[in-house]
């Protein structure tokens, strides 16, 4: 009978383990709220994408292995690795390994391949959306409208477009629509912006 009380007490010591390792802000326990394969999607799709614009590296998501599932298979562990595929086209994850039978590995992909993602779709959805930002993007601090102008600006540029005002406006608009979603709510909402903002300066300086 001790043999069948280690073995959970084993697999609950390696998670504890994995989350300390990663820390708290990069890593994601389903198995502890144990929601629908639709909720697991859905939360872990706005964490990836909070975590991508805040520059954790890897992440960790703590799955389960799916034991009470019927037929042993994890229904949330499929989920989420079912959803990868997508997320990485989209510029959000890079790259993902299965780390332990109830936990995956996320690389979050730089933020270049976040802003890169629609005009590579062709999204005309993200070009809707950029539309209904233009007023708020008028509105941000000149701190913030400052650094999506420089972002703006290498953007033009990299594309070989002639480098013009009309143009680096359309640029800060939508390079604000493709960060808004992933920003946290509150006071530091701003802030978490030019720092994602930043960030992808950065990366474009040193491409």
């Amino acid at each position: 009978m001790s043999v069948g009380r280690g073995k959970p007490q084993l697999t609950s010591l390696l998670h504890a383990l994995d989350e300390a390792a990663y820390g708290g802000g990069r890593t994601l326990n389903l198995r502890e709220s144990l929601p629908s394969a639709a909720e697991a999607r859905s939360r872990t799709e706005v964490w990836l994408r909070a975590r991508q614009v805040t520059k954790a590296g890897d992440v960790l998501i703590i799955t389960g292995r799916g034991n009470q599932s019927i037929g042993g298979v994890g229904v949330i562990r499929q989920e989420i690795l079912g959803m990868m595929a997508s997320l990485r086209r989209r510029g959000i994850v890079e790259s993902w390994r299965e780390h332990s039978p109830g936990s995956i590995v996320v690389k979050l992909a730089p933020m270049r391949a976040l802003l890169d993602a629609p005009r590579r779709r062709r999204d005309p959805v993200t070009a809707v959306k950029a539309s209904r930002h233009a007023g708020v993007v008028e509105g941000l601090e000149p701190e913030t409208r400052l650094l999506l102008r420089q972002l703006a600006t290498q953007n033009v540029e990299a594309l070989g477009v002639v480098e013009t005002e009309d143009f680096i406006t359309s640029e800060m608009i939508f390079i604000f629509s493709a960060l808004v979603g992933a920003l946290p709510e509150g006071a530091s909402r701003e802030e978490a912006l030019r720092h994602s903002v930043r960030q992808a300066i950065e990366e474009s300086t040193n491409r």
